[in-house]
């Protein structure tokens, strides 16, 4: 298996973690199976979707509808299975596989913006973002929840110091660009493996007290 096919293949895996972390997300909205196949797809691939939107290129699953097929039939696995996949190491799996995808969409966000040359340095940092985490961001928004970027879960940190120390050292090392960008999806997976495992949170020196 050469690198582009590893690199889907840990696409679809990701795909797969983002669709059924979001129908385990909104069953507790007694949601019916359609509903939970919607916020499975949006989830999956809501971000990517608002990022190739944002710089008006073909929608990257409009070429390749496996992306939706995997995460229809990974929503209706996990309505149907809720019960299995919540349990805790079967969850855990799943949050592992979900840090992949936005490891690795993270930084492809960032590739495609800076291959279209749009709104450097700051747009590819933007939409590195966006599509890692605008489908969450998106699938909470419709289901009424607390949003990513409002919980304290050390979850967006990671990505945003991966995409910013990617754009940084293909500065310095342009001719490396693949294995920099292989480079800070690792340390991102990595950063974000060790929140869930750890269960880091953001540092109270980056939060506001309430007063009293």
């Amino acid at each position: 298996m050469n690198t582009p096919e590893i690199y889907y293949t840990l696409g679809m895996l990701g795909t797969v973690a983002f669709a059924v972390t979001a129908v385990l997300a909104v069953i507790p909205k007694q949601i019916d199976l359609f509903g939970a196949i919607v916020m499975g797809i949006v989830t999956a691939v809501g971000g990517g979707t608002i990022r190739d939107m944002i710089l008006d290129a073909p929608v990257f699953w409009a070429t390749d509808l496996n992306y939706i097929w995997v995460a229809v039939v990974s929503s209706i696995v996990a309505f149907y299975g809720n019960q299995f996949m919540s349990r805790k190491n079967i969850y855990s799996l799943m949050l592992y596989l979900d840090a992949v995808g936005i490891a690795m969409f993270v930084i492809q966000g960032a590739e495609k913006a800076i291959a279209l040359d749009f709104a450097q340095p700051v747009g590819p940092v933007l939409l590195g973002l966006i599509t890692a985490i605008g489908g969450g961001i998106t699938r909470d928004v419709l289901a009424g929840n607390t949003t990513l970027l409002l919980k304290k879960e050390l979850y967006a940190l990671p990505l945003t110091f991966g995409v910013i120390s990617y754009l940084i050292l293909i500065q310095i090392f342009p001719d490396q660009v693949k294995l920099m960008g292989t480079l800070c999806a690792t340390l991102t997976f990595f950063i974000r493996a060790a929140a869930i495992h750890w269960k880091l949170h953001v540092p109270n020196w980056m939060l506001i007290s309430k007063r009293s």
